[in-house]
């Protein structure tokens, strides 16, 4: 089996993966932490394998996408010691990105971005925008040929809201919920007000965002989401099309495959 690591800014998931059939028959995530070291991950893994009887040895393969680069090294050590590979980088060779970076700074694109739109690619024809809703909301922009065309980040829903928190010394922290039941922008209470300003604020953001976007590419464009709240607003808005939640996974699988075929 492929084990495919998504290091991103606030957690790193991995995924085991059927080459064959692309099936993501477990999945877990940590927290970040560039200092955490090889042996930790293999132990922290070996446990979560055996709870779901998977075995160390059933990985074939790995292969990295991070936006942390610190994190690397203790990522590949843990391929080349614990599971006797050593890692593919996506992005690096033989695992190219495979697409036109079409932007000022190609160089500069994050590797889950890239990914990610490879990703989409692979599965919706025509031209799209991927929504990521990780530590940063990410907005992506590819065309029908699969080119990379630019994009947009904005800060991530709990970003904003830890940045409100540690800024309003009377404001509570509070979980970001999608609401329930009869829905009113007109808040009667402080926990009430911050969620609709926090929920149905990024809401706006989302949709105004979108439509600015599809008027400027001026074709017919797919919108889909991705990343871990993704579905948390799925409910009350209309402006994806499709969700995929492990998009970057899907992602390196596909790239892992490309090189597995043309190595």
């Amino acid at each position: 089996m492929l084990l495919a690591v998504d290091a991103g800014n606030t957690n790193v998931v991995f995924a085991l993966v059927t080459p064959d059939t692309r099936e993501i028959v477990g999945r877990w995530r940590i927290a970040t932490d560039p200092r955490r070291t090889a042996d930790e991950y293999a132990v922290w893994l070996s446990q979560l394998f055996s709870l779901e009887g998977f075995s160390r040895d059933a990985v074939e393969a790995v292969i990295i996408a991070t936006v942390v680069p610190r994190a690397l090294h203790n990522l590949q050590v843990l391929a080349s010691k614990y599971f006797h590979t050593e890692a593919l980088i996506a992005g690096r060779a033989p695992v190219e990105w495979g697409l036109a970076l079409d932007v000022d700074e190609p160089q500069n694109l994050g590797a889950d971005r890239a990914v990610n739109t490879i990703a989409a690619h692979a599965l919706y024809p025509g031209d799209l925008i991927v929504i990521d809703f990780g530590t940063a909301t990410t907005f992506d922009v590819s065309d029908y040929t699969g080119a990379y065309k630019g994009g947009i980040i904005a800060p991530g829903i709990n970003l904003s809201l830890d940045a409100l928190v540690s800024a309003a010394a009377k404001l509570p922290r509070i979980a970001i919920e999608a609401p329930q039941g009869r829905v009113s922008v007109i808040g009667r209470n402080t926990v009430d007000q911050m969620n609709i300003g926090i929920y149905w604020g990024y809401i706006a953001m989302i949709e105004g965002l979108v439509t600015r976007m599809k008027r400027e590419i001026g074709r017919p464009v797919k919108v889909i989401a991705t990343g871990g709240l993704a579905t948390l607003f799925e409910q009350h808005t209309d402006a994806f099309d499709a969700i995929e939640p492990d998009l970057t996974i899907q992602g390196l699988a596909i790239m892992w495959d490309r090189a597995h075929i043309t190595g």
